[in-house]
């Protein structure tokens, strides 16, 4: 039993290892494509070259981004099969066919074009060239639909029978996908990654404003940033709010321990902070505000929120990791938010002057990527002890591989990954290093608006000057 535990044990952490730098590369696909796609047509309607230095600027990352991001998504796809045979067995007619559709929709649309995009400016025309880069962000965007279709019916299963030897069969594809915690957890995904992209290419551009305050490109590219923290901060947490009581309905183990709540009482207070301990089910120097916990979570000052204690013990994430990584998470995205709000205040003397916010902005550039990590974990640590919630366990999904064989695996994974994608983020760091530079024009690139038929000569010649 003990070498079953741990190799159970092994296998999750194996998994969290490889998907933790996996789930950082597309949400830095999904919101850096968009990205591009606006900077393109953003120069295709003014004419400004700013923005078409930007675009190259950052395509460069976005390819490398890319490409990581694949080579990633492959190994997860061997670990199904050889950690987790055995969910892959009993949940395969359901999940294989949606991470299928993910391929074909997704991965086609954006590897067809993406060579356009890169490569195809000055051979296909500016129209078609914008084309092609609004089709590869529209392809991250259905790959997110599609994986977190998958994700969201592990959480939130429906439209499923379950036959006599214990497989889930599809019953109601439409049920399936657009599950009870989908139309929370996509659009949730998605603001995340925007969020990402914009500290990230926020701290790059006062990386550069703190080095040279006349830079155009860097000016652009950090009031952009600050313009979309300004927008999508607020609005993540909102939607947060909204999930948080998704969670409540669909998930009530993982929400409470979120919130660190053990009993269930009315008033439920709202646990600031604390030390959570699963062996005496208190919170340890416990810091609540009483009332403010049902409030939020049931509209209602003496609502009761159900507790932990009502919960079986073999029915319980680990609690003292999903209640410390939500509060990362959220302490993170109102700090987001305070740098929004902030910029705007900032934007009265000039950002490019504001030498205390670029500063702040610099510290800021992993808090995206930090927040989506503490999220994930919220997520697939609160599902805990399940893999397909309340109906496969986690210890019921594992391939019969002994604990010996996993951890080698996990050693050459981390050390592979490590050399690899750590070249990887450093080569990057190093593109971002060097500040943007005016672009070499060509023909095409010459005239964005006349050969996309937006602007007609003249008009474009002014925008030009």
């Amino acid at each position: 039993m003990h070498a079953a535990t741990n190799a159970v044990f092994l296998a999750r952490l194996q998994f969290a290892f490889t998907v933790g730098f996996h789930i950082v590369l597309p949400a830095f696909s999904i919101g850096l494509a968009s990205y591009l796609a606006v900077l393109e047509a953003l120069w295709l309607r003014t004419g400004k070259p700013v923005y078409m230095d930007l675009f190259q600027y950052w395509v460069k990352a976005f390819s490398l981004v890319f490409a990581m991001g694949v080579v990633s998504g492959i190994v997860m796809s061997y670990e199904f099969g050889l950690n987790w045979g055995a969910f892959s067995d009993k949940a395969g007619p359901v999940i294989g066919p949606l991470m299928g559709y993910e391929v074909l929709t997704a991965f086609f649309l954006e590897a067809g074009f993406l060579g356009i995009m890169l490569f195809g400016l000055q051979r296909v025309g500016a129209g078609l060239h914008f084309l092609a880069t609004c089709i590869v962000a529209l392809g991250t965007l259905i790959s997110a639909f599609w994986i977190l279709a998958v994700n969201s019916w592990m959480q939130t299963p429906a439209g499923y029978t379950i036959a006599p030897d214990g497989r889930f069969l599809p019953a109601d594809w439409f049920a399936i996908i657009f599950n009870p915690s989908f139309t929370y957890r996509l659009p949730h995904m998605v603001l995340a990654s925007y969020l990402c992209v914009a500290f990230f290419v926020g701290a790059v551009g006062a990386w550069h404003l703190l080095r040279n305050p006349s830079n155009p490109a860097a000016r652009t590219m950090f009031s952009m940033a600050m313009w979309m923290a300004l927008l999508v901060a607020p609005a993540q947490i909102v939607l947060g709010d909204l999930h948080g009581l998704n969670t409540l309905h669909e998930q009530p183990a993982k929400l409470a321990a979120m919130e660190g709540d053990w009993v269930t009482e009315a008033g439920t207070p709202l646990v600031l902070f604390g030390l959570p301990d699963m062996k005496s089910e208190t919170n340890d120097y416990a810091l609540a505000i009483p009332h403010l916990g049902s409030l939020i979570l049931t509209h209602s000052w003496n609502g009761a929120v159900k507790g932990l204690k009502d919960f079986p013990p073999d029915q319980r994430p680990d609690v003292p990791v999903v209640f410390w990584a939500f509060r990362i998470m959220v302490g993170l995205g109102f700090l987001m938010a305070a740098m929004g709000l902030a910029s705007l205040a900032a934007r009265v003397s000039g950002l490019h002057r504001a030498i205390w916010l670029q500063r702040w902005a610099v510290a800021m550039a992993p808090a995206g990527f930090v927040a989506l990590l503490a999220g994930w974990v919220v997520t697939e640590v609160g599902r805990q002890p399940y893999t397909i919630y309340g109906l496969l366990r986690t210890a019921d999904s594992v391939s019969p591989i002994a604990a010996p064989g996993v951890a080698t695996s996990l050693a050459a994974f981390a050390v592979v990954y490590l050399i690899v994608f750590g070249a990887g983020f450093l080569f990057l760091l190093r593109l971002m290093a060097r500040p943007p530079m005016p672009h070499e024009p060509g023909p095409a690139a010459d005239q964005p608006t006349r050969a996309a038929g937006i602007m007609p000569a003249p008009a474009q010649q002014i925008a030009g000057e």
